[in-house]
């Protein structure tokens, strides 16, 4: 249940706004900052900053920040036309397989953009794009039925018990 809690907390930024106030206040209250950690789940050098933060900037402090993260590798552009690539099959595009998935569309980016992609990274882009992965089913050779049916351990119909194609047992 804590879990759940916890990450509902982080799920959106009124809450987690919500939470470094509620952070703040304990330790305004006397509380202090590992006493406060422990109590919320948090790291102490966490609600430290937190009350750095309202220190110097007043509850402005607590409002969470633009998160810098890595730049897309993929602009909206390319993602697009991706959107339209990935309805095609892989074949349609140089790429040899029926379907797309990880591997492939890794190797077309290189080949085509030259962007360097994971497996992984373009198995959450189909996801991004709104495509689900679906896995091929095997093709299974063909089989001689002569050899099937002296194979199988049931008699069929109008067979005398003990005998088959390849004589009594």
């Amino acid at each position: 249940m804590l879990l759940v809690l916890q990450d509902e907390i982080r799920r959106s930024e009124e809450a987690r706004y919500d939470h470094r106030l509620h952070g703040v206040l304990l330790v305004a209250q006397g509380m202090s900052a590992p006493q406060v950690a422990q109590f919320l789940g948090d790291g102490a050098r966490t609600v430290e900053y937190w009350v750095k933060r309202f220190n110097t900037e007043g509850l402005s402090g607590l409002i969470e920040g633009e998160r810098p993260g890595r730049p897309a590798r993929l602009s909206e552009s390319q993602l697009e036309h991706l959107g339209v690539i990935l309805r095609e099959s892989p074949q349609a595009h140089g790429m040899t397989g029926n379907l797309w998935d990880g591997r492939t569309l890794a190797e077309w980016l290189r080949r085509n953009w030259a962007v360097k992609l994971s497996v992984r990274q373009c198995q959450r882009l189909f996801r991004q794009l709104g495509f689900r992965q679906r896995k091929p089913r095997p093709v299974i050779a063909h089989a001689d039925p002569l050899l099937q049916e002296a194979h199988k351990k049931t008699p069929k119909a109008g067979r005398r018990a003990g005998g088959g194609p390849l004589g009594p047992r």
